[in-house]
């Protein structure tokens, strides 16, 4: 027989269990990465590796350190290093142009 304490338990592991998908849509750094998978499935940005073979040539002499992906701008963000110096360059995911260079 169960007792209150097991009934209690059931129902917050049921209810956690149902939350979760929920909880994942929400979550916090690994939204920008399923954000720009699913425009890269609709055909609505352009890969992130076209982008870099376009961007990371054009920077010689830096360190690419990788991107970050804004799903609202629909644009990725690619980090580059040289000599301690930090170079940020903003390009559109649709059409793949620089939007902005930053130091």
């Amino acid at each position: 027989m169960m007792r209150r304490n097991d009934h209690c338990l059931l129902l917050l592991l049921g209810a956690a269990a149902l939350a979760g998908p929920a909880l994942a849509a929400h979550a916090g750094p690994g939204d920008a990465q399923g954000a720009a998978r699913l425009e890269l499935r609709k055909g609505a940005v352009r890969s992130l590796r076209d982008i870099e073979r376009k961007i990371v040539p054009t920077m010689p002499g830096w360190h690419y350190m990788g991107p970050e992906y804004d799903p609202v701008a629909m644009a990725y963000r690619l980090r580059f290093i040289r000599d301690g110096q930090v170079v940020f360059v903003d390009v559109d995911a649709r059409s793949g142009e620089v939007i902005q260079q930053s130091r």
